[in-house]
């Protein structure tokens, strides 16, 4: 069997040592080249053509993310990046990861470098599941992205609606963050209906994705808070460790937070999210899952067919970065809607009259 064919990108030389020792334990997985920058990576990129590139943020003469650019505009390739555990390494990876990057792994933030080894599992896997992503659909994603982290001036916020008569809940994984910049950014000002995210995603990076797709969006985007009042026009993504879900008191929708068992491995789950829209019967409600590995939310997408959902929606298979919760779903035979990544807000507005109110 080949193995996978790896390149590693960091500035130390520790690091470089470190990190490949670690991936090559893996009988599966070679390591055929480390570079020190971001220069040398696209070089080597080139004449290497590895499977998969792990890739540090932080480097001298081209950092992590102009060469994640690059790379993902010349030799399309997938990049695991490895983030710090600070609020700027959080919000570094997501912009990488709404540039191109397919997944990443959290660098241990204490001066001992060898708490690494604690995240050699995480690694492994996300390298072998990276090399498994069909370069097509990289390509695609590439191209729907948002590059440039400028800020759409958004209009008086008469969008945020306390009363309105329809919900949508989104459910993703691994490559959430450029599918959640493609559908909630092509939201249009004055979207009149609350959205509510779950993304697979550790704390502090679901506060920074939050941050960055409100820059980017007509419609408000936050890190949803306990006992949140919901409101329509905006977007609210669960914050990382926490479930989600949706309480009404008499006319009013609050958020609750909670740090209950996880559900499928996943705290926030999707599937504690749906079940709980699911049972807001005095609205319509509307269930998207995107591109994720895994099966959550599928169940809590066939439990909202059987109440009664105004309508369930998958990102189809030739965009999905990864197509294991949409596929679940359609496996269970609970889907109404099955539509490629850059036609899922067209669906929404379709589904739910939009601003036709």
């Amino acid at each position: 069997m080949q193995k996978i064919k790896v390149l590693v990108v960091d500035d130390s030389v520790f690091m470089r040592r470190l990190i490949s020792r670690l991936i090559e334990e893996d009988a599966a997985l070679e390591v055929i080249g480390t570079a020190r920058n971001g220069l040398e990576a696209i070089s080597m990129v080139k004449e290497l053509k590895p499977d998969v590139v792990t890739m540090d943020i932080e480097m001298p003469e081209m950092n992590g993310l102009e060469a994640l650019t690059r790379i993902m505009e010349h030799r399309p390739t997938p990049i695991v990046m490895l983030s710090s555990l600070t609020q700027e390494g959080a919000s570094a990876t997501i912009t990488a990861l709404q540039n191109g990057a397919v997944d990443f792994i959290s660098k241990p933030s204490g001066s001992n470098s060898f708490d690494l080894f604690k995240v050699r599992e995480e690694l492994v896997f996300k390298i072998k599941q990276a090399a498994q992503i069909p370069l097509r659909n990289l390509i695609i994603s590439n191209v729907t992205v948002s590059k440039v982290d400028i800020g759409k001036k958004k209009s008086a916020l008469t969008g945020q609606a306390k009363e309105f008569d329809q919900i949508l809940a989104i459910g993703t994984s691994t490559g959430g963050p450029k599918a959640l910049d493609t559908v909630i950014t092509a939201l249009p000002a004055g979207f009149p209906f609350p959205l509510l995210v779950v993304q697979h995603m550790p704390p502090k990076f679901t506060k920074s994705l939050a941050d960055r797709l409100n820059r980017l969006s007509n419609v408000q985007v936050v890190e949803a808070e306990h006992n949140q009042l919901v409101l329509g026009g905006t977007v609210y993504i669960a914050p990382g460790d926490y479930h989600m879900i949706v309480v009404q008191t008499n006319r009013e929708f609050r958020i609750q937070l909670h740090q209950e068992s996880q559900v499928q491995g996943h705290r926030p789950s999707v599937d504690v999210l749906f079940n709980s829209i699911s049972k807001l019967n005095s609205l319509k409600r509307h269930f998207i899952l995107m591109t994720g590995m895994g099966s959550d939310g599928a169940r809590g997408m066939m439990s909202a067919k059987q109440a009664g959902s105004h309508s369930t929606i998958v990102e189809s298979k030739e965009t999905c970065i990864v197509y294991g919760m949409p596929r679940s779903a359609v496996e269970l035979g609970c889907v109404d809607y099955t539509v490629p990544l850059h036609l899922i807000t067209s669906k929404i507005l379709e589904v739910t009259g939009g601003l036709k109110r």
